[in-house]
């Protein structure tokens, strides 16, 4: 192992093509929990109403499919239009798109451009990580996040949500990193897993007082709080500051250029999302505007 660190301390062209490889792959992962773990959320929300309302999904047929195992690795991916498995070359990141034009090989139906997108997209940002943090626990850790903040931002964009079972898991992960320390240390975690989800916690509920609406979920309070965790209750003003100048610069857009409707919500991950992994990069830069 030793001699591996000390061969890509030695070649960084070779460390950073090493992560951007391995995140490609994982990028061709994350499209399946992409697809799947809002599903396997809804299915996990059927089947308590079901038994809050004492009713027998077996004999449902609407609830048929509740009892038929369905998570991240089984059934075997298939083409949605024709129902054809995928088979193995066919899961080659990138490369398997091109080879197949973009089409299923047996149907010819349109593969979404989004499955190579998110692979790219995963491999050069755990690249420019890498490039930031060397060798280092902080490489392992900003990749780490950033595959899942990658995942968080697709799936809130196609589906509003953003599960527990990946927010939940990094906030534990930023407070115990907080130990060693890689990014700050326990105190600045532990404040800041606190002031990162009560300060959007704060703002929907005096916006829920002042206008009797939901303006956000609170998915993204959890996300706040990863963020805090990570990097402690500084970079948190410069979080919000980020997230929320470019998602109203995006609402507004759309309303005035698409027509989008302003009573429609729009997601607010992907835009917490970008402003926390700018942090990670650019943190200490932004946190001096205002903590010189």
């Amino acid at each position: 192992m030793e001699s591996i660190l000390d061969l890509f301390r030695a070649s960084e062209p070779l460390f950073v093509s090493t992560v951007a490889l391995f995140s490609l792959f994982v990028g061709s992962f994350l499209n399946v929990v992409i697809h799947r773990l809002p599903i396997m959320m809804e299915n996990a929300w059927r089947r308590e109403c079901a038994e809050l309302l004492d009713c027998d999904t077996k004999a449902s047929g609407s609830n048929s499919s509740l009892d038929q195992p369905f998570n991240l690795v089984v059934p075997r991916s298939r083409c949605p239009a024709c129902n054809s498995p995928v088979k193995a070359w066919q899961n080659i990141p990138v490369l398997s798109y091109v080879i197949l034009g973009g089409k299923c090989s047996s149907c010819k139906a349109p593969i979404s451009l989004q499955y190579p997108a998110v692979e790219i997209v995963t491999a050069l940002l755990s690249a420019l990580v890498a490039i930031k943090f060397g060798v280092s626990l902080q490489t392992v850790a900003g990749v780490l996040l950033t595959w899942s903040l990658v995942a968080l931002t697709v799936i809130d964009f196609k589906s509003t949500l953003l599960p527990d079972d990946i927010t939940l898991p990094m906030v534990w992960l930023g407070l115990i990193m907080s130990l060693v320390p890689v990014f700050v240390g326990a105190p600045e975690a532990i404040v800041g897993a606190a002031v990162g989800y009560l300060s959007l916690w704060s703002v929907y509920q005096l916006f829920k007082l002042v206008t009797g609406k939901e303006g956000m979920g609170y998915g993204d309070f959890k996300l706040m709080a990863v963020f805090g965790a990570w990097f402690g209750w500084q970079a948190i003003p410069s979080i919000i500051l980020l997230s929320s100048v470019v998602g109203a610069a995006v609402g507004i857009t759309l309303v005035l250029t698409l027509g989008r409707d302003k009573n429609v919500p729009i997601p607010f991950g992907p835009y917490l999302a970008a402003a926390g992994w700018l942090a990670m990069l650019y943190g200490d830069n932004l946190k001096a505007l205002y903590f010189p």
